[in-house]
């Protein structure tokens, strides 16, 4: 009987650390902006490669690629509610132009179950479906 509150007990500790961190990890990314910089062999002029936007939840919310000519792609995330978890994804080409818009539906453990891919019309491309296994 001792054995099994001591489980108990671990057990939970586990698991609200895990929780801890992980709303410890959004924290630290309210309101951040992360943008990355590179510089080609030979040059001493960085240039602009990426920048992550994350809202006051800590949820990333924009990010966009450059190449040498400028914006190559943009990705927006769009969330329902307070939900942390990403219900679309909106993704844009060179031009600022609608490329594929994805939305998701998750398994109630927070994993991924599908993935719908429309076409910018809103007519629908294609699906992806997850399967998770563990050895």
């Amino acid at each position: 009987m001792n054995k099994k509150l001591i489980v108990i007990l671990i057990l939970s500790l586990i698991g609200g650390s895990i929780y801890a961190q992980s709303k410890d990890k959004r924290e630290r990314k309210k309101n951040l902006v992360i943008k990355e910089w590179n510089t080609k062999s030979g040059s001493s002029t960085p240039y602009l490669d990426n920048i992550v936007t994350y809202d006051a939840q800590g949820r990333k919310i924009e990010e966009i690629e450059y190449a040498s000519y400028g914006q190559k792609r943009r990705t927006v995330y769009e969330y329902e509610g307070n939900s942390t978890k990403c219900s679309r994804q909106i993704e844009y080409n060179s031009k600022n132009h609608v490329s594929r818009i994805k939305k998701f539906e998750y398994n109630d453990d927070g994993t991924r179950r599908k993935q719908y891919n429309y076409k910018p019309n809103g007519k629908l491309e294609s699906t992806k479906t997850y399967e998770y296994s563990y050895k």
